[in-house]
């Protein structure tokens, strides 16, 4: 359960104080003004990451604090949100911001013993880089990949989702390889990634600012040097692969403004993602390719786990020949990528057309608003025992969802997500552990149906949906559901009994379920209030059965 735990409550508290940071940066002008370099055309708070620093660092410190390298570790990013917020409230010096980025590298370092000594065989057997090489090598590495994170921030949703396919591979490798302290800050750093997206998926509705991408590479790289330098089993040179991408990014732009006789820190539209949009892609289908393309190294990292150094740096200096070597092609040729009539005017047109007929979407609703809320009493009706909290908690929960209804009607869509919030993840849990489900083969199959059913309907309603305000489904919902499906596939026999990957899918399915019908509902929630006073009544009986 502490894994699960750890990502929820990471992802929780990052969707709670967003709205409250979002706030405070509007009241204290932390926003980020559009220029002729951006893509967005209004102000847009940038302080998100501080919500996303405070919801990883409450599930690390409450389970994880008493690790030498999580202390560290944990100290390290604080002296980068820090020096970050105050740069996106009044924008430091690059020297104060290198200090700042040096200082934490060092702490890394010299407390958490996160060193680069180890080459694999690349160099002979049982031989280390000395100190003089492995100490400057090993700040220069983690300073670099946080500011390559910090440039590679540049579209809605960009760093966040190249993030959360790192932390995910790192989660993954860690607990393959027994390093449980690595594997649980990872989750957390996945948990807070996903909370904050949707606030950031195209239109962003708030930016992580410099605290948010500094923390987050810094995050980055130091867990995967921290995992693959401590592990008898796994390459050294895997970091090459999870970070790579923004990593080449970086060096491409540098080495193009210093051919062009600027300095390679000056701003300009190099970025991969500036040269997709000006291949003709627009800004989601930047984002998409990106995301492909990261998701591709991260899967190869994992395949290649075992295998020879050598190969894995082979095999990243021809991804990285090939890639650049296409973008300098487009640049110097003005390429671009033709769009084809029966994508954008017989899809795409169609696709308009039967969103302003709106029959779809009569007909999906009409099963969504049925579905969501008997998918969460099915859930509720399905474990065999519940834990002594969870009896207690329910009546609770009952007792102030009539309170609401009663006294603060209005209140009721703010009481229906706490209790789905906080219920759901326990719900799911109970019927996939402990004393299991109550359902025979065919219920479960049934079950299993009717949260693919839901996963169809989800982008549907949304896209469908003539609303133009609330929730909305970006394509990064398919690739996190897929995320969470795919940790099914962890071989750690201490998981293999909380089926970590399918209670992270029907949790994510159920949050997006709500959330979609809620915003679909404007307000109008008595059937819903009722459907989950329903479960609460099934919750709070299940015992006496």
């Amino acid at each position: 359960m502490l894994p699960l735990a750890t990502l929820i409550l990471a992802m929780l508290l990052t969707v709670m104080l967003i709205p409250v940071v979002s706030a405070l940066a509007v009241r204290f002008h932390a926003v980020d003004m559009p220029n002729e370099r951006k893509v967005h055309l209004r102000p847009i708070p940038r302080i998100g990451g501080v919500a996303m620093a405070l919801g990883a660092f409450v599930p690390i410190m409450v389970w994880n604090f008493a690790d030498g390298f999580v202390r560290a570790y944990l100290i390290g990013a604080s002296i980068l949100v820090a020096t970050g917020l105050v740069d996106d409230l009044y924008e430091l010096s690059p020297r104060v911001k290198f200090g700042g980025q040096f200082a934490a590298a060092a702490v890394a370092l010299f407390m958490g013993g996160v060193k680069i000594d180890s080459l694999g065989t690349l160099l002979p057997e049982s031989a280390v880089l000395p100190e003089l090489i492995a100490i400057p090598l090993t700040i220069l590495a983690i300073v670099g990949v946080t500011n390559a994170v910090n440039m590679a921030d540049g579209l809605d949703g960009l760093a966040g989702g190249i993030c959360l396919l790192i932390f995910c591979a790192i989660g993954y490798l860690a607990f393959l390889d027994g390093n449980v302290s690595i594997g649980l800050v990872a989750l957390a750093m996945a948990g807070v990634i996903f909370g904050f997206l949707r606030f950031n998926t195209h239109p962003a509705s708030i930016f992580m600012g410099d605290a948010g991408s500094q923390f987050l590479g810094f995050s980055a790289v130091t867990l995967a040097l921290g995992l693959t330098q401590k592990s008898d089993s796994l390459s050294p040179l895997l970091p090459l692969l999870l970070l790579g991408l923004p990593v080449l990014d970086t060096l491409t732009v540098m080495a193009i403004r210093a051919s062009q006789g600027r300095s390679i820190f000056s701003a300009d539209k190099n970025h991969i993602h500036h040269s997709l949009m000006q291949m003709g892609l627009r800004h989601p289908e930047s984002v998409l390719v990106i995301y492909v393309v990261q998701a591709l190294l991260v899967l190869t990292a994992v395949m290649l786990r075992f295998q020879s150094d050598v190969i894995i740096l082979v095999g990243y200096l021809g991804f990285s020949a090939v890639v650049a070597g296409f973008f300098a092609y487009a640049r110097r040729t003005g390429f671009t990528i033709r769009r084809f009539d029966i994508l954008d005017v017989v899809i795409v047109g169609g696709l308009r057309r039967v969103r302003r007929e709106g029959g779809v979407i009569r007909l999906a609703f009409r099963c969504f608003e049925l579905g969501v809320p008997a998918l969460l009493l099915v859930s509720c009706l399905r474990p065999v025992r519940v834990t002594e909290y969870v009896s207690v908690a329910a009546p609770a929960f009952l007792l102030l969802l009539a309170l609401v209804r009663i006294f603060r009607p209005a209140w009721s869509g703010g009481a229906i997500r706490v209790i789905i919030y906080l219920l759901v993840p326990f719900v799911v849990y109970h019927g996939d552990t402990g004393a299991g489900s109550r359902f025979g083969s065919m219920g479960e199959r049934l079950y299993g149906v009717m949260f693919g059913i839901l996963a169809l309907l989800i982008p549907v309603i949304s896209k469908f949906s003539r609303r133009s305000e609330g929730f909305r489904s970006t394509p990064l919902d398919l690739l996190v559901i897929m995320l969470a499906v795919a940790v099914t596939g962890l071989p750690v026999q201490s998981l293999q009994p909380y089926r970590l990957g399918l209670m992270a899918a029907k949790i994510i399915i159920l949050y997006f379920g709500f959330e979609v019908l809620m915003a679909e509902l404007r307000g109008k929630y008595g059937r819903l209030s009722g459907w989950t006073a329903a479960a609460l009544v099934a919750l709070v009986t299940i015992n006496w059965r």
